[in-house]
């Protein structure tokens, strides 16, 4: 059971008020959907763990529903939003819990993050959606172990379906196999469009992963290599599929995965040997 926040939230004007006080009606164009419930928002910081001291990286941030919950909870929040009207709603924040809030002003596509942080951060972010896939992409793409400590993410709940699939699954893909090769993923909690402020028209849900040792003599440009070729044509047998990738069909026989398969049928542990068998 993670620990109870320890520290105690200054009083604060509703979001809402925050919200039409700054004119922060959500932009379509950014991606942005606004979670203004704070029981919602404390149960999603609750779900990384003990945050006491903490260090968090958020992405856009808006108006500051969850960055209050996570800063309730005794984490130092380091955030980036790419919106400059939110900026003294931020700032506004940062007054009430002195010394715990940093915020950067700026596009997180383009800003190297890693080098921000004196320890490993947890990143908890209601993601915006157009960002979103993107930005998971690039943390399960870095060095390993990861500058990261722990991913906590809102995503439409068909893209955070895709991450946790298992094999066999009508959403088992090649995001599934990035997600999962070397960390453990779960859907942590399901998310109704109507706790949203404008309500998508789809579902979301918070999305948890925690990296895991690397599997040895594995590299993940191989991995991606074969991930991208093989649910690239899915419906196609494993031996049409893979032919574009230099080794695969001696590698297959190689693992002892029968090429007439398809790529939906492949497990995490099949494309890591065959990842291996490629070197």
């Amino acid at each position: 059971m993670s620990a109870p926040a320890t520290a105690t939230p200054p009083d604060l004007p509703p979001l809402r008020e925050v919200i039409a006080r700054y004119g922060l009606n959500a932009s379509k164009a950014l991606g942005q959907n606004f979670l203004l419930d704070a029981q919602l928002l404390a149960r999603i910081a609750r779900i990384p763990g003990d945050l006491r001291d903490a260090e968090v990286l958020e992405i856009g941030p808006g108006p500051g529903g969850l960055t209050r919950a996570l800063l309730a909870a005794g984490a130092r929040v380091t955030a980036i939003e790419r919106d400059r009207r939110c900026i003294p709603a931020l700032a506004e924040l940062g007054e009430a819990f002195p010394g715990k809030l940093r915020v950067i002003e700026g596009d997180a596509l383009e800003i190297d993050a890693a080098p921000l942080f004196d320890a490993k951060p947890h990143i908890a972010s209601n993601l915006p959606y157009n960002i979103g896939t993107a930005l998971l992409v690039r943390w399960l793409s870095a060095e390993w172990a990861p500058w990261w400590e722990s991913l906590t993410l809102m995503f439409q709940r068909e893209v955070a379906d895709r991450i946790v699939a298992p094999t066999d699954g009508e959403a088992y893909g090649r995001l599934a196999v990035l997600a999962q090769w070397r960390s453990r993923a779960v859907l942590a909690m399901p998310v109704h469009r109507s706790a949203f402020t404008p309500p998508p028209k789809v579902m979301s849900a918070v999305v948890h992963i925690v990296p895991c040792e690397a599997p040895e003599d594995v590299r993940f440009a191989t991995l991606e290599r074969l991930t991208a070729a093989a649910f690239g044509q899915r419906r196609k047998m494993l031996r049409q599929s893979l032919k574009s990738v230099n080794g695969a069909l001696a590698a297959l026989e190689q693992v002892g995965i029968d090429p007439t398969r398809r790529a939906e049928t492949v497990s995490v542990a099949e494309f890591v040997a065959l990842a291996r068998a490629l070197g």
